[in-house]
């Protein structure tokens, strides 16, 4: 990975400031500065941004130093939060069965830090995450990590304090199998993705909790009105109009924050960068995908190239070749390109709103570039993508005496028994959802969608990796079928920014006990319209096919709008252990609960 360094004599102007935002400037960090104790009034001062490469750090015994540094990548210098001085931070490389110890030093000036090893099995006090696992790393302090490899394949870390990932703190960590993989490939690249904001953190958290909808820009006018008339009728268009407007939504809303907050960074570098890997001509080149963005969903392609998906967080998965990903944030997957014919291929990765991209190169040599695909249109919810089909349930509602009126300030409880009764797709709410103010929807039918691309995906030309096209190479490790199960239902209220389990923000939730050793189900509902990346830690999430069959191993299960998903865990890690959507601002805002594996 590396750093693009800034047009030297010559070079054209700077591009406008809305055009940084859209994710088109070129971007690196000015190293070490505030650790060293620059003052903030220096920032202005400071000079060009250097360049800087991540290093790769591999053996046994590794030094990190988290600290401050400027970055700049809209032209706008900014504090940063870097490891070892780089953005995104060094490479980690180790070999499975390895015993590693990783001496992390916080020299940040005034706030404790940690680092989370995502997706790696280890002890509990090993984990990272600050008032679970330990006490987090004081400034002026270190903390000695130390476990041992259980595992190989493509994985990543990150700070678990506060907002310090979305300021900068992330790396890729990758583990060499043992035995062989079961491709062939003759080099490879990391590709991470993330998403970068100018703005201090902590203020863009302050405002979404004033003002949740300020990125969404593209709320439905008069003129879509008319021609959704044109297409669809009068009343249907009306129907759904209203249905929206009571429910105080836009079916707009595809992401929280979008490319009008952020600029988007492949390996540290925006667009114009054009961060590139090289290739010769018939290789196999595997590349590494990590999104360690903090609240955005990437949508991936390579014009020009068939991509074969050999593994996904870390787990080795039969092959599937597509033309498109999408990738949550937290998720990793492993993709062998062959590229020939041309000498440049784009890597382009738009954001599932279609606000903005992260781009890169692959090419026989630097300097190259090869055309930046337009961007798709920008999608719409639909009630069935939320699991509220009103095409097919209206009758039904009708029938059972519901009128709409029920729908006013956010779905009840009861709406969401009532619409389906005993059917198989409807939810059984829990009691805390009922009532409660800060829940403003609740899904009618959901079905585990594991054959849907997702929206904006569907139908657009090009094939599309979806978990069921996804199936891991080996059985279910543990064999037993569950002893028991737990239902959670992911729940919020959009215009508060509220995030929950069950209606149950973090602060007043109970801890979720496993019994150690046992084998247990895990089922997920997601009540609202946002999409949540929910992450367990320290144990694996084995997500079940539709049939409640051993489907695909992952650390992270994606819950799109509308879905039920189960996944079976195996609590074999005794501790305290968090587990939360891993949109940060969702965390954050009450979407986290504990796990407490007990004897």
């Amino acid at each position: 990975m590396s750093f693009s360094p800034p047009p030297g004599p010559g070079a054209p102007p700077m591009p406008s400031r809305r055009l940084f935002v859209q994710g088109a400037a070129a971007g690196g960090v000015v190293a070490g500065l505030v650790a060293s104790g620059l003052p903030a009034r220096a920032f202005a001062a400071a000079g060009p941004v250097v360049a800087t490469a991540p290093q790769v750090l591999s053996g046994p015994d590794v030094q990190l130093s988290i600290g401050e540094s400027l970055a700049n990548f809209t032209g706008r210098t900014r504090p940063a939060i870097t490891v070892n001085g780089s953005l995104p931070a060094p490479i980690l490389r180790w070999r499975e069965g390895d015993t590693v110890s990783v001496r992390v030093a916080n020299r940040l000036q005034a706030h404790p830090t940690s680092i989370h090893w995502h997706g790696i099995l280890l002890p509990a006090n090993m984990d990272g995450v600050p008032g679970l696992s330990f006490n987090g790393i004081a400034p002026g302090e270190a903390y000695q990590y130390r476990f041992t490899l259980k595992q190989s394949g493509t994985y990543w870390y990150h700070s678990h304090s506060m907002f310090q990932e979305q300021a900068g703190l992330y790396g890729a960590l990758i583990i060499d199998p043992l035995q062989p993989a079961p491709y062939r490939f003759d080099r490879e690249h990391v590709i991470m993705l993330s998403d970068w904001t100018d703005m201090d953190p902590g203020a863009l958290f302050r405002r979404m909790k004033k003002l949740a909808e300020f990125d969404n820009y593209y709320k439905r006018t008069l003129p879509d009105f008319l021609r959704d008339v044109r297409r669809d009728g009068w009343a249907a268009a009306t129907a759904d109009r209203g249905m929206w407007g009571r429910m105080r939504m836009t079916p707009t809303d595809i992401s929280d924050i979008n490319a009008h907050t952020y600029t988007y960074l492949l390996n540290g570098t925006a667009p114009a960068g054009n961060w590139t890997g090289l290739f010769r001509s018939g290789e196999k080149v595997l590349l590494r995908f990590i999104n360690g963005g903090s609240m955005t969903y990437f949508d991936v392609r390579i014009p020009g190239l068939k991509m074969t998906v050999v593994a996904a967080d870390g787990q080795y998965i039969h092959p599937v070749s597509i033309d498109e990903f999408r990738i949550a944030p937290a998720e990793t997957f492993d993709v062998i390109v062959e590229p020939s014919g041309q000498d440049a291929f784009t890597i382009f990765c738009q954001d599932m709103g279609r606000t903005g991209f992260a781009a890169g190169t692959l090419a026989v040599r630097h300097g190259l570039q090869a055309p930046i695909p337009a961007r798709d249109p920008r999608p719409l919810l639909t009630m069935g993508d939320m699991g509220h089909d009103m095409g097919s349930m209206g009758h039904d509602m009708a029938g059972m005496g519901h009128d709409m009126k029920g729908m006013e300030g956010g779905c009840g409880a009861s709406m969401g028994h009532a619409a389906h009764g005993g059917s198989d797709k409807a939810p059984r709410h829990p009691a805390s959802e009922k009532g409660n103010p800060l829940i403003d929807m609740q899904s009618m039918a959901t079905e585990p969608k594991l054959d849907d691309p997702g929206i904006g995906l569907r139908d657009n030309g090009r094939t599309v990796l979806t978990y069921g096209a996804m199936r891991s190479l080996f059985d279910d490790p543990d064999g037993r079928e569950p002893s028991r199960e737990v239902e959670l239902h992911l729940t919020g209220h959009m215009e508060k920014f509220s995030w929950s389990f069950d209606g149950i923000p973090f602060a007043s939730a109970e801890p979720l006990r496993l019994n150690y050793g046992e084998r247990m189900r895990i089922v997920l509902v997601n009540d609202t319209m946002m999409q949540h990346p929910i992450h367990l830690h320290g144990v694996w999430s084995d997500l079940e096919n539709a049939d409640g069959q051993f489907h695909l191993r992952k650390h992270t299960i994606d819950m799109p709008p509308g879905t039920r998903r189960t996944y079976r865990v195996r609590a074999d890690a005794l501790g305290r252990w968090a587990y939360h959507c891993h949109l940060l601002y969702h965390m954050e805002a009450g979407m986290m609960r504990e796990v407490r594996i007990e004897e």
